[in-house]
């Protein structure tokens, strides 16, 4: 059950300025800003252990903020920690399920965490990027379908080809096999009435407790003002799903990234990986660093308040 104080994972400085946020609730700062621009999209092992280590135990039931979704792997390290059996629930724009270097990346994380045999099963939702195009399915974690270990539910996306490969069987696509591709058809969010179809989701679910982690990145940007692309979700439908989850779960973590920061990189290379990866537009450009303050806490506050509800 989620304790009624946060925890900042301060590696940018997006959160902390967030004073309304601050002032409502009790709460947890973890400095790691001199750690950032080495942690920032993807870092070593011994990185992780740093971070790890610096992470109190008390803190592991307090919803935490880890910045830009530049720092979504920190989400692995949150749920590795984590001893007995649960389940995952993922919000966010892009699938992060790369079988591909880097092993700790926030491209990859949910791959490096379905590692944990104690995650029972994974929802990821709202994915509204091209992670799942036929190229980008290449190097998506397509084993983790198999006995719906994993199910993916976009907000809207046609049709999908994987190439010389056979999909397993799963309840969140339906597979046209062929000659030399299966046609994917993805079940989407966004013809559903979705208290009511995240119910759904949930009954299937193997263990009631339940890790969650929202990107929000997922949202319109009317909700998120981000360092990556506009999502689809708007605020009142991830609320709408997050409520379900609290009044039928045990929620027994929480993390938010999405909020924004310009990436810092450490490193030539690294730093022409960050320009390949990002999006040209993202949602924060040519927004007022009082608009983007403003509308990312607002969101916070009322995820917060949902799930405290």
């Amino acid at each position: 059950m989620l304790d009624k104080c946060i925890r900042l994972l301060n590696f940018d400085n997006s959160v902390i300025r967030q004073s309304g946020l601050l002032s409502r609730y009790q709460s947890e700062i973890i400095d790691l800003t001199g750690l950032a621009s080495s942690a920032r999209l993807y870092m070593p092992g011994a990185l992780c252990k740093r971070i790890s280590g610096a992470l109190s135990p008390s803190g592991k039931n307090n919803p935490t903020f880890l910045g830009s979704g530049d720092f979504h792997h920190i989400s692995e390290l949150l749920t590795s920690s984590i001893d007995h059996p649960f389940c995952l629930v993922v919000f966010d724009s892009h699938p992060d399920w790369d079988i591909l270097p880097p092993r700790f990346g926030c491209g990859s994380w949910v791959s490096r965490a379905l590692e944990n045999k104690n995650i029972l099963k994974t929802l990821l939702l709202g994915t509204g990027s091209g992670d799942l195009s036929s190229a980008a399915l290449e190097t998506g974690n397509l084993g983790a379908l198999r006995e719906n270990r994993l199910e993916i539910y976009p907000y809207s996306h046609k049709y999908s080809r994987i190439f010389f490969r056979h999909l397993p069987a799963n309840n969140s696509i339906i597979v046209k096999r062929g000659l030399f591709s299966d046609k994917v058809t993805w079940h989407t969010l966004e013809k559903e009435e979705l208290g009511e179809f995240t119910l759904k989701l949930i009954r299937r679910f193997p263990s009631q407790k339940v890790y969650i982690s929202i990107d929000k990145d997922c949202l319109k940007k009317e909700f998120a003002l981000t360092n990556w692309e506009e999502g689809c979700l708007r605020l009142d439908q991830l609320l709408t799903m997050l409520k379900i989850m609290r009044e039928n779960l045990d929620i027994i973590g929480l993390d938010i990234t999405g909020d924004y920061s310009a990436p810092r990189i450490s490193g030539r290379i690294k730093a022409v990986i960050s320009g390949i990866d990002h999006p040209r537009m993202v949602t924060a450009d040519h927004c007022s660093d009082d608009l983007i303050l403003r509308v990312n806490e607002e969101t916070n506050l009322k995820i917060l308040g949902e799930v405290f509800s």
